[in-house]
């Protein structure tokens, strides 16, 4: 047996360097630590004897999770604070020594990476994380994939929320960072006269317990925290923020004193899952062959009789990626159990869609199937837990459309011959109502199949290989 590909995930920080090999489905195999330094050269030798210690011959790549800005697409650092690594060729040194192709990134978008995949926003497509520990970083993903705009997207601890505030490092006032970093906690603590070893924890039980004095921190702490997060869910409308960092936890607690003005916009905000791991196994999920990335799922979506099954069977026949198809499933059900109706046909349809998912679930990272049903016919939040369970890495939607009355009549036409349980001819006015209110499910990227003229399976093939990554 061919073992899967592994990588080795570096997360540099500011006290230590750490270094995992982990799989595709972010599991740590191994790990190393080591502490950090001012000196890049001095970064670097122990960087390359974290990777010496932990390599083996599976490694596929090194991912390497950096403090600062990073030009991702250049794979430069672009700058940094404490450890600054702009002046050196990171991802070249590395390469040259191992052989390995080299990923970089910015430190926060890869622990963002290990929390959508493995964590505490798995089965989310749209995700805000801050990062906060001696300061404030920051990452968002859209449909799955990290926003980077002109490269350097993200430094959300210099949102401003005071432009009469304290002087930031970025040049401007007011950052959130300036007062919700742990530096800024710090501060407050000493402000409030308290011993400068007072930590998070001790505060927030100290509040819990009636102290007013610990609660006036953590609300001074928090609710500039509190304004920058409502800011940035108005603009980005995730579906989680993540707190992350060493003080992620403390954070997310310390936003439960803070009253949260009710809002158009409003998003769950959920502590990270994954503490000092995040990093390395992001890092190293980012640099795994495309291929061993976790699974990827074609959701080939539309109402009864939009054509979906038509379009998912020619993009299996072209790709050869295995098909799962509702009606597949359920129908031997329907033709074995006598006198169906349809409420069980509903139940077979439910307990058809877990099982699909099952199968997924047990499937090998790097597997990419089509899944062929009217996702509609389920509660939300049905679906996405089936989705968070089988582990995807990836979904690319192709919501398969037509006329409503096209759709209408194309039931009709076949209602005689469908199995017990599906309605008969006299559902096609609901079902003409049902296609035109519609909509896709989008969880990921999506194109619109119009199903009546000729289908172009070529240029779907392309799209979903673009959308997939």
């Amino acid at each position: 047996m061919i073992p899967r590909a592994t990588a080795i995930g570096i997360d540099i920080g500011g006290t230590h360097l750490r270094a995992a090999r982990v799989d595709a489905e972010g599991r740590i195999l191994a790990r190393a630590r080591a502490a950090s330094a001012a000196d890049p050269e001095t970064v670097l030798a122990r960087i390359a004897s974290l990777v010496a210690e932990i390599d083996d011959a599976g490694v596929a790549g090194i991912g390497v999770g950096v403090p600062g800005r990073v030009d991702f697409a250049g794979r430069k650092v672009l700058s940094g604070g404490y450890v600054d690594l702009s002046k050196i060729d990171l991802a070249a040194r590395l390469e040259g020594e191992f052989a390995r192709p080299v990923t970089i990134d910015n430190d926060c978008s890869m622990a963002l990476v290990a929390e959508s995949a493995v964590g505490a926003a798995k089965g989310a497509g749209n995700i805000v994380m801050l990062t906060i520990g001696t300061g404030i970083g920051g990452a968002a993903m859209e449909n799955g994939r990290i926003v980077r705009a002109r490269g350097t997207a993200g430094q959300f601890g210099h949102v401003s929320i005071d432009p009469a505030g304290r002087p930031c490092v970025c040049g401007k006032r007011g950052c959130v960072e300036t007062v919700s970093s742990g530096t800024a906690l710090g501060r407050h603590i000493g402000e409030a006269g308290l011993p400068a070893a007072t930590t998070a924890a001790e505060l927030l039980a100290r509040r819990d317990a009636g102290d007013a004095v610990a609660a006036g921190i953590l609300r001074a702490w928090a609710a500039p925290l509190r304004i920058a997060v409502d800011d940035l869910v108005a603009v980005l409308d995730p579906d989680v923020v993540i707190l992350g960092g060493g003080l992620g936890q403390a954070a997310a607690a310390a936003l439960e004193g803070v009253e949260a003005p009710r809002s158009w916009y409003e998003s769950r905000i959920a502590p990270a899952a994954l503490g000092d791991d995040a990093g390395v196994i992001g890092a190293a999920l980012a640099s795994l062959p495309k291929g061993e990335k976790g699974k990827r799922l074609v959701m080939v979506n539309g109402v009864p009789a939009s054509g979906k099954s038509g379009v998912a069977k020619a993009l299996s026949q072209a790709t050869g990626w295995p098909l799962l198809s509702l009606d597949t499933v359920k129908n031997p059900f329907l033709d074995e159990i006598e006198g169906v109706d349809r409420p069980f046909n509903r139940k077979l349809g439910r307990a058809s869609m877990k099982a699909m998912f099952a199968l997924l679930a047990e499937a090998p990272a790097g597997t990419t199937a089509i899944m062929d049903a009217w996702f509609g016919f389920q509660p939300r939040e049905f679906v996405e837990g089936l989705i968070a369970e089988a582990g995807l890495d990836r979904i690319a939607e192709l919501w398969c459309t037509a006329p409503a009355e096209a759709i209408g009549a194309r039931y009709g036409a076949r209602a005689a011959g469908r199995r017990p349980g599906h309605p008969g001819a006299d559902y096609v006015p609901e079902l003409i109502a049902l296609a035109e209110r519609a909509e896709p499910f989008d969880a990921g990227p999506r194109r619109v199949v119009e199903t009546t003229g000729p289908m172009d399976v070529a240029a779907i093939e392309a799209w979903v290989a673009q959308a997939l990554g």
